[in-house]
């Protein structure tokens, strides 16, 4: 079968579905994203990209904050309702009934119902041309310890993590193998 050529575009995919909240005086707002990604390892870094002319955008500028709460399939709803609708016109923790937690780090509240949320501090702001990237320190990484073993070892493959896959949200799966497996020594 042949190949098709198509213009440019993004697509990477599957990509995280991402809960961003931010927080600038008494401003707070939640914002989907998928377009995030790691940027280093030591300081632990990532980005996230964000249209100039959402709500959510000014907050992060202004206060150089935010934090990257990774939800899961009990909260899919959610999760897409705050990426359609806008923080300008609605309270998205009360309209669905979000439980904001106290970060330790920043001033943006964690999300109870997520399984995992990443504190971050902006570090640089590129503009790229539709969407700014803000590239951040994660600076505190809170962890739901129901997901956490008797030994101390995250189980994030339990939790049903949310992914977006070109216009659908799906949910993390089948195990095919682990890092390094495909140079791992055979057991006798």
């Amino acid at each position: 079968m042949a190949r098709m050529i198509w213009k440019p575009g993004t697509m990477l995919y599957p990509v995280p579905a991402a809960l961003i909240t931010s927080k600038y005086e008494d401003k707070e707002n939640i914002i989907t994203i998928s377009w995030i990604g790691t940027v280093c390892s030591e300081p632990p870094m990532l980005s996230i990209s964000v249209r100039p002319e959402r709500y959510s955008y000014e907050l992060i500028k202004k206060s150089g904050e935010f934090v990257v709460n990774i939800p899961n399939k009990d909260i899919a709803f959610a999760t897409d309702y705050c990426g359609v609708k806008s923080g300008r016109e609605v309270d998205k923790f009360k309209i669905l009934n979000l439980t904001k937690e106290k970060a330790s780090k920043v001033e943006a509240s964690i999300i109870k119902e997520c399984p995992l949320a990443l504190e971050c501090k902006v570090k640089q702001i590129l503009e790229l041309g539709t969407h700014h990237m803000f590239i951040a320190e994660v600076v505190a990484v809170n962890v739901d310890e129901k997901y956490m073993d008797e030994n101390g070892k995250l189980h994030l493959d339990k939790a049903n993590l949310l992914m977006y896959n070109h216009g659908k949200y799906a949910v993390t799966g089948e195990h095919i193998g682990k890092f390094g497996f495909s140079v791992e020594k055979k057991k006798k």
